[in-house]
């Protein structure tokens, strides 16, 4: 499997969370994991919001940020290009998504178009779990039940 995760799935791989033991597995079963060169600030961000809103030590935040940075160089990424950025222009509208959120299925979408295989994203975002599923995406989880 060709798997893409975005950074709401990401993070369930360092914080225990609802999810995480699945995304584990997701990963594991993976033959290679690709995600956007903007999960890096994301995933940091939900890292630091977390321990900030004390759904974790700060602590434990650091720890999850240093795995995930120690990580990094083993996901395939997808630049941010010009052409990436106008088709997420395209997508939010299409979709009624956020900007972050219009990048990860534009990513998605181009690693797709490389790859030139079908390509499963992970996403616990409803909106961009719906948005990749109407695209032609396979989303996972199958069934997703906001958390």
């Amino acid at each position: 499997m060709i798997a893409y995760l975005d950074a709401s799935a990401l993070v369930k791989r360092y914080v225990v969370e609802r999810g995480s033991r699945e995304t584990q597995a997701f990963m594991a079963d993976a033959d290679i994991v690709a995600t956007s060169i903007v999960s890096r600030a994301e995933v940091s961000a939900a890292f630091a919001r977390a321990a900030r809103t004390k759904l974790v030590t700060i602590e434990a935040a650091r720890k999850a940020q240093r795995a995930f940075t120690a990580d990094w160089p083993d996901l395939a990424r997808v630049p941010i290009t010009e052409a990436l950025a106008e088709r997420a222009e395209t997508l939010a509208w299409e979709h009624s998504l956020r900007g972050y959120d219009a990048v990860q299925l534009a990513s998605a979408l181009a690693w797709q178009d490389s790859v030139g295989t079908d390509v499963v994203i992970a996403t616990f975002d409803t909106e961009l779990w719906t948005a990749a599923a109407a695209a032609g995406l396979k989303a996972w989880p199958e069934n997703l039940v906001k958390a």
